[in-house]
């Protein structure tokens, strides 16, 4: 058996691929290692009621996820899931590989993340190649869901967001100054709290605050993420995350005014990285 995992921040989307039935297919709090460590992450996979009857016939495991991009970080995943799969060979990648297998297949292209956070880099059809984006929501994550809900968050506070939204936000979020300093600065996951708020923007779509936001969220992360490739232009760019899918209009709009050729946008791309990892294991099965 095997079981394919797409980890963000905010959640873990998994696929198990059952004998002669249809995958099975669940979710799970987000395992980014920067944010959760060895021991949390053994603890909620262990609670995954949906796989418990499976544990010692899953042969192999493969998790892509976010936080995943050194070796440290990776160790601790695979450390945690090889507590509960002791049968079952465990590869840990980061999500944007994920999202390329998910995307390119085996072609040429960019990929960007733009989910709770915000990341982008280029596959030459056999690995991601590093680059120097993805520096995290404190100093980058341009265009995600955590640079959404700050832009709400303090044009609300600054009182600078249009009346008619700040009162629609204010009955909705019930916040201020105090409670967004206790839930950024002094609990866990700051990242995905801050994200939530983006949800807000789905509500109010055409705005014209919400629509310009967007705009520019999306102008910035591709200035500062994109456009510092030379070949931007030659190759199609695929964009993965729930920020991409729920507002990929305006997406769409900035990457045909910035010389961006979009391709896919999934909201999640679990199933089309699953199918690409069974077909991959058919195939050098075959070999």
């Amino acid at each position: 058996m095997i079981l394919v995992a797409d980890s963000g921040s905010s959640q873990s989307d998994w696929m198990l691929a059952l004998p002669g039935e249809e995958p099975l297919a669940f979710t799970t709090k987000g395992l980014n290692p920067f944010f959760v460590n060895e021991k949390d992450i053994a603890k909620i996979i262990q609670n995954i009621p949906e796989i418990k009857p499976y544990t010692d016939h899953i042969s192999e495991v493969y998790f892509f996820g976010s936080g995943c991009s050194s070796p440290d970080r990776r160790e601790m995943v695979s450390n945690a899931l090889s507590q509960l799969f002791i049968n079952a060979f465990v590869s840990v990648e980061t999500d944007l590989i994920g999202a390329a297998y998910a995307t390119c297949g085996n072609r040429k292209g960019y990929i960007a993340t733009l989910g709770t956070g915000s990341d982008v880099s280029f596959f030459d059809g056999q690995e991601v190649l590093p680059t120097r984006q993805g520096i995290g929501y404190v100093l980058g994550d341009e265009g995600s869901g955590v640079w959404f809900g700050k832009q709400l968050i303090t044009n609300f506070l600054y009182g600078t967001m249009p009346t008619d939204l700040a009162e629609r936000f204010n009955a909705k979020y019930r916040i201020n100054k105090e409670i967004v300093i206790k839930n950024v600065y002094q609990r866990a996951s700051p990242n995905a709290y801050l994200a939530s708020f983006a949800r807000f923007m789905g509500e109010y779509i055409d705005h014209p605050f919400v629509d310009e936001l967007l705009k520019v969220g999306f102008k910035e992360f591709i200035t500062t993420n994109i456009k510092p490739f030379p070949n931007y232009r030659e190759y199609i760019c695929h964009f993965v995350g729930s920020i991409a899918f729920y507002f990929k209009d305006q997406l769409h709009y900035i990457c045909e005014q910035n010389g961006v050729k979009i391709g896919k946008v999934l909201k999640r791309p679990i199933e089309e990285l699953f199918n690409y990892v069974i077909q991959r294991e058919k195939n050098y099965e075959i070999q």
